[in-house]
């Protein structure tokens, strides 16, 4: 890119290199999406009043592209964009090549002055500007609903479709030019679109290797070409700037400064408000948009995860708060301060088990983990292997809480049959005697005993 920039250095200084062409249209590319994509969001807000301007964004935006372009091309010689990035526009003299580089050495200022935009370019650029992107756009979306998506539809009512069905008899003239609209963008305007494209690659591998003046074939029809602003062009808008600031004397003046001061007199709004607001944009927009896109990658890349985990990898979270649940023990609830009585003293009891509403049983749970032993898991007590989370909240290993769900597990089972339950803080039975009095806790989270919905479907594997 440095190698291309610099071929044509001290014999051109003017001349942009095609990559300044090709990040300029870039960014005038992304302006519409953009602002179409932030009235998207308004209108999820308010679709009474923003919902028609949203179906006719396409002509919106472009009447008001018309009204910005107009201003930067009378005042800055360039477009919206093209300003952003120091280019200009200027028009080809009828002389060999175009270049007058003596004359751009010796009388900058006049030759600023004898190449700089007419009225009457300034509306063919506009032409380029506004009314290509905003009839390309329409093709191409009307391109999409009347033939593509027919295309890939199919068969069936679909090939009806792309066969031309004919007039009916009576037809009006919009149904006849709806017809013939149709039948282009079917047959004719792939054909264009191509031809679109690759007289723009050629002109701009022309213009890459200073084969040709123009890197785009609009500009090559209007006779206008991209340059570099110069200082000849600084002094000139510092100029104009200037003589806008410089206020007129006198008591006249004064008395017509005051009655025409006021920011709801037309006068003063065409003349200052109305240029200041369209040239603050230069800055506003472009900004705009970066943000956007950082935003947009932000939320894309996996930057912000990995910094969101950094952050929080080293907060020791409670567990989970649920109602109905029996409140934890002291020694569960202050884990690091020494209790004044010691299990010989005085020993713990365990909470009494939850209780099945629709059968009335003792359902089988498992103690509450403690919050120094987080990375167990509640049922093996062993460390934490395929975490998987229940919809209480409470973290397993995968395959007991899937065990524990279809009440499967080897301490269901021994505690069903009476062998165990002393570890759950129960006293041992004979064998059977739980029948009939408790449930195994099949279906439920082995913490809580609430029901896990959906059973086994209802567990969702915790990604670290």
């Amino acid at each position: 890119m440095e190698f291309m920039a610099d071929l044509q250095e001290g014999i051109d200084d003017l001349k942009p290199s095609l990559f300044e062409l090709l990040s300029e249209q870039q960014l005038s590319a992304l302006l519409p999406p953009s602002l179409r994509y932030l009235l998207a969001l308004a209108t999820h807000r308010h679709p009474r009043f923003l919902l028609s301007l949203l179906n006719n964004f396409n002509t919106l935006y472009a009447l008001l592209s018309l009204l910005l372009e107009r201003h930067y091309l009378l005042t800055y010689s360039s477009s919206f964009t093209e300003n952003f990035y120091a280019l200009k526009r200027e028009r080809v003299l009828r002389v060999r090549s175009g270049e007058v580089p003596r004359a751009q050495l010796g009388a900058a200022g006049l030759v600023r002055d004898t190449l700089n935009l007419g009225r009457a370019d300034v509306w063919r650029n506009l032409l380029v500007l506004v009314g290509v992107p905003w009839a390309k756009r329409r093709l191409d979306e009307d391109f999409e609903i009347h033939a593509e998506r027919a295309r890939v539809l199919g068969g069936g009512p679909a090939a009806a479709f792309r066969r031309d069905p004919g007039l009916r008899e009576g037809a009006t003239l919009r149904e006849r030019m709806l017809r013939w609209y149709k039948w282009f963008l079917r047959h004719v305007y792939p054909s264009v679109n191509a031809a679109y494209h690759f007289a723009t690659l050629a002109f701009s591998l022309a213009y890459l290797f200073d084969g040709s003046r123009y890197h785009s074939p609009f500009l090559w029809m209007v006779g206008t070409r991209m340059r570099r602003l110069g200082e000849a062009d600084y002094r000139a808008f510092a100029m104009a700037a200037g003589q806008a600031k410089v206020p007129d004397t006198g008591a006249a003046a004064a008395a017509v400064a005051a009655r025409t001061t006021s920011m709801f007199n037309p006068r003063t709004f065409v003349t200052t408000v109305y240029p200041r607001l369209l040239t603050s944009l230069r800055f506003l927009l472009p900004t705009s948009i970066f943000a956007l896109k950082f935003l947009e990658w932000w939320h894309a890349s996996d930057f912000a995860r990995q910094l969101s985990k950094k952050a929080t990898e080293d907060l020791d979270l409670p567990p989970p708060i649920i109602p109905g649940l029996p409140p934890a023990s002291p020694q569960q609830q202050q884990p690091n301060k020494p209790s004044p009585l010691t299990a010989a003293t005085k020993p713990t009891k365990p909470p009494p088990p939850p209780i099945s509403r629709p059968s009335l049983l003792q359902i089988l749970t498992v103690p509450v983990p403690p919050p120094s032993s987080s990375s167990l898991c509640p049922i093996c007590l062993l460390p934490l292997h395929t975490p998987t989370a229940a919809q209480s909240g409470y973290v397993y290993c995968y395959t007991c809480i899937y065990r524990w769900v279809r009440g499967e597990h080897e301490r269901q089972t021994a505690f069903m049959e009476g062998a165990a339950g002393s570890e759950e803080g129960w006293e041992r039975v004979e064998a059977g005697r739980r029948l009939g009095r408790w449930e195994s806790g099949a279906g439920r989270c082995a913490v809580t005993g609430r029901r896990v919905l959906g059973g086994v479907e209802g567990l969702r594997r915790v990604v670290a």
